[in-house]
């Protein structure tokens, strides 16, 4: 059965490491015969949460005129959601955080899916990633029935394109494959 699969790519740069770690998850679920949309983060104005309150409950949409809701629509029809970041500090960038905080206005929608995470980083050790996936997962303890199914660590690659050859790359286009 083909699902609705949207990649979040909150690299800041075009090609990027995190990015291409992104393109190869997408040939690999598109080949699989998936619906694939990437958003590429940078390309939208995504402003701050200024914890108004207008959205608590979902009762009413978040009055920031922006490209935030279009976003938070496409993960709200979404059946698999690929949150991909690089690393910096040890921590999300913060494009994909401002993202998740705006996602305050429809998390209450986001119900039933499955995520992937891929990070990106100059740090070689796995274990040293874990902070960053659990900022992830701290928004995922925030959604209804949320199934994660894999993450992509790309470590290693500190200039642009060093993540290039190496082994995340074929899980990223096999975690695509099999999604």
């Amino acid at each position: 059965m083909s699902k609705n699969v949207l990649i979040l790519s909150s690299s800041p740069r075009r090609g990027g490491n995190s990015d291409r770690l992104c393109d190869r998850f997408m040939a690999g679920a598109a080949e699989a015969g998936h619906r694939v949309d990437k958003v590429f983060l940078k390309d939208f104005t995504v402003r701050y949460c200024t914890g108004c309150g207008v959205c608590y409950n979902g009762e009413k949409p978040c009055p920031q005129r922006d490209d935030a809701a279009a976003i938070l629509e496409k993960m709200v029809t979404a059946d698999v959601i690929v949150m991909a970041t690089p690393v910096y500090f040890y921590t999300l960038c913060a494009q994909m955080k401002t993202l998740i905080d705006r996602a305050r206005a429809r998390y209450l929608e986001m119900k039933d899916k499955e995520f992937y995470f891929i990070v990106s980083a100059a740090e070689k050790h796995i274990p040293a990633m874990e902070r960053t996936i659990d900022a992830f997962r701290g928004f995922l303890d925030c959604l209804d029935h949320p199934v994660e199914k894999g993450v992509i660590y790309g470590v290693g690659a500190w200039r642009m394109g060093e993540i290039e050859g190496t082994p995340a790359m074929e899980q990223a286009y096999r975690a695509g494959l099999n999604v």
